[in-house]
């Protein structure tokens, strides 16, 4: 089979929802509609009271700002999709429309990485340094860092749809996601994918993998200067400070090496624990950060109290 052909036979691909169980989709609509406007409402609030607030215009939250638009874009590329399934029972996306898709997951995926990264960072530059934090990371700084990381991701992820555009698809068309992934797409080839394997591996490790080990190395030494404080208190205070983004990074990182783990080792388990895994890697950190960063971070949680309070005073 030809090139031209393949592409003839494969103009769309069919995505699922609940797997041997299309009769039960609806029953999704609601919940997946009320985790996107949590994840909508959540990190707009986040990014109006940083916006607002003075005193919050620092760089921890400018770093909180970042990773609240990574959430919002990462969860904003899955919803078509999510929608056309759920709510109006069109599982078919065009060719285009899933690389296209493909793409801006993978893209922002990478970003949300660089960004927990570049707050890991931050982090150590606080605890290190905190006469001269504000001054190290200024504005200037912290915009260029964020172009960096997008810059990094859209570059690592732009041959990927061109890798997929290359291969013949004879085989079936049905993807086992409500949205588009490579290596979800590329199991549905016929000819050799060892080269969109091997990219794909390269990227992972050059990506995500060096960002895990460059996380773990700053808290290493941010564990190794705390201990060096002479106060309890301000040992305990220290630590405070990061646990909301501790907490940010074990919600990406661990649902990512549990769907790793299970597309690798659990091809032996259901359909829909995939299928659950996956879209809890794509939609709980967005739901979740915000409501972590609310709680964990005073300021944050003040002023949220003080618009709700100004608010119910107006009525």
């Amino acid at each position: 089979m030809n090139l031209s052909t393949s592409h003839a036979n494969h103009q769309s691909f069919i995505l699922t929802g609940i797997p041997g169980m299309p009769d039960k989709n609806p029953w999704m609509a609601f919940p997946l509609g009320f985790l996107y406007t949590l994840t909508l409402l959540g990190n707009g609030t986040i990014l109006a009271v940083i916006k607002v607030d003075q005193s919050l215009h620092e760089p921890m939250y400018y770093f909180l700002s970042l990773l609240a638009l990574t959430d919002v874009s990462l969860s904003m590329s899955t919803l078509p999709t999510m929608l056309s399934i759920f709510w109006f029972n069109v599982p078919e996306i065009s060719f285009d429309a899933c690389i296209t898709q493909m793409f801006f997951i993978h893209s922002f995926g990478g970003v949300e990485s660089g960004v927990l990264v570049s707050m890991a960072f931050d982090r150590f530059v606080a605890i290190r340094d905190p006469l001269r934090y504000a001054s190290i990371l200024t504005r200037g700084v912290i915009g260029k860092i964020g172009i960096a990381v997008l810059t990094r991701a859209v570059c690592v992820v732009f041959p990927v749809p061109f890798l997929i555009k290359r291969l013949p698809f004879c085989h079936s068309n049905v993807l086992s996601h409500s949205y588009c992934l490579h290596q979800d797409a590329m199991r549905q080839a016929c000819a050799s994918t060892r080269v969109n394997s091997l990219y794909g591996l390269i990227i992972v490790i050059l990506t995500l993998g060096l960002d895990a080990l460059i996380i773990l190395f700053s808290y290493v030494l941010i564990l190794k200067m705390v201990l060096s404080i002479a106060s309890r208190a301000e040992r305990l205070k220290a630590l405070n400070t990061c646990l909301s983004h501790i907490c940010a990074v074990l919600l990406f990182y661990v649902p990512l090496i549990g769907v790793t783990m299970m597309h690798r080792f659990g091809k032996h388990l259901s359909p829909v624990v995939h299928t659950l895994m996956a879209n809890v890697y794509l939609l709980l950190p967005p739901v979740l950060n915000p409501i972590v960063y609310s709680v964990r971070t005073k300021q944050i949680r003040r002023r949220i109290i003080q618009v709700f309070q100004g608010r119910k005073n107006r009525a």
